[in-house]
């Protein structure tokens, strides 16, 4: 650290705001006292933490005037463990393997429809709305996790980063609803619950589940993976067949 840097505070923080560190620091120590909160309350679905570190560090890059590509150069770590975090979820799911193969047909049929509806719906919804073309191809395939649905997103030659911002709002909207709604629909069984929170709100409903009941978890996580696979093929074609 220079002298300059010593004797004056705000050049320190110039500094230290250009550092990696500083910002994969602040997403870890935000998220850490969330997911605390979050326990705190009996993990209450309007305290997910996800939903509350995304506007804190919001409001500190705000207040900070830091840009997103200077944070991300310290966030991209906790972005990389995504894959790793996804790949880990065959645990649950082998431990519990009995159990998902004696649900296979229900799952199958549970995993077409809820596809189908999640594209169908904000397809017709978006168009009915008057919005324009690209912007329905990005909200399209908004129920799958964010790499797969940006993709899909780049390949209709839509905005990945508006898919990106509709992943992460479904995502955290479906962790918020799915136990009030279940427990509302008196659904009680954990694998359609956790198949429900992972079909329609993908990794951030997958955490979720996994925080309720592990086997909630699993299905969640079966869900989750199966319906980027069947999205990626059904998004093309109800585009092809809703849009005028």
């Amino acid at each position: 650290m220079t002298p300059a840097t010593s004797a004056n505070p705000f050049s320190l923080w110039v500094y230290l705001s250009q550092t990696p560190l500083l910002w994969l620091t602040v997403t870890l120590l935000v998220y850490a006292v969330a997911d605390a909160i979050s326990r705190a309350s009996g993990r209450n679905p309007f305290v997910n933490p996800v939903l509350h570190s995304i506007w804190v560090i919001g409001v500190f890059l705000h207040v900070t005037g830091t840009s997103y590509s200077t944070y991300f150069g310290g966030a991209q770590f906790v972005h990389f463990l995504i894959g790793p975090a996804t790949v880990a979820l065959a645990v649950p799911l082998y431990e519990n393997r009995k159990i998902v193969m004696e649900s296979i047909l229900p799952m199958l049929f549970a995993l077409i429809v809820g596809c189908a509806a999640a594209i169908v719906s904000v397809i017709v919804l978006a168009e009915a709305l008057g919005l324009p073309r690209t912007v329905i191809l990005a909200l399209a395939p908004k129920s799958v996790t964010a790499g797969v649905a940006m993709g899909i997103a780049e390949t209709l030659g839509a905005d990945p980063s508006l898919t990106a911002v509709a992943v992460v709002l479904t995502g955290i909207t479906g962790a918020i609803v799915v136990t009030p709604m279940m427990n509302g629909l008196r659904i009680k069984d954990f694998r359609a619950r956790g198949f429900a929170a992972g079909l329609a709100s993908h990794g951030i409903g997958t955490a979720r589940a996994f925080q309720v009941d592990e086997v909630a978890g699993a299905f969640a996580g079966i869900a989750m993976g199966l319906n980027a696979l069947v999205t990626s093929l059904l998004v093309p074609l109800a585009a092809t067949l809703l849009l005028k």
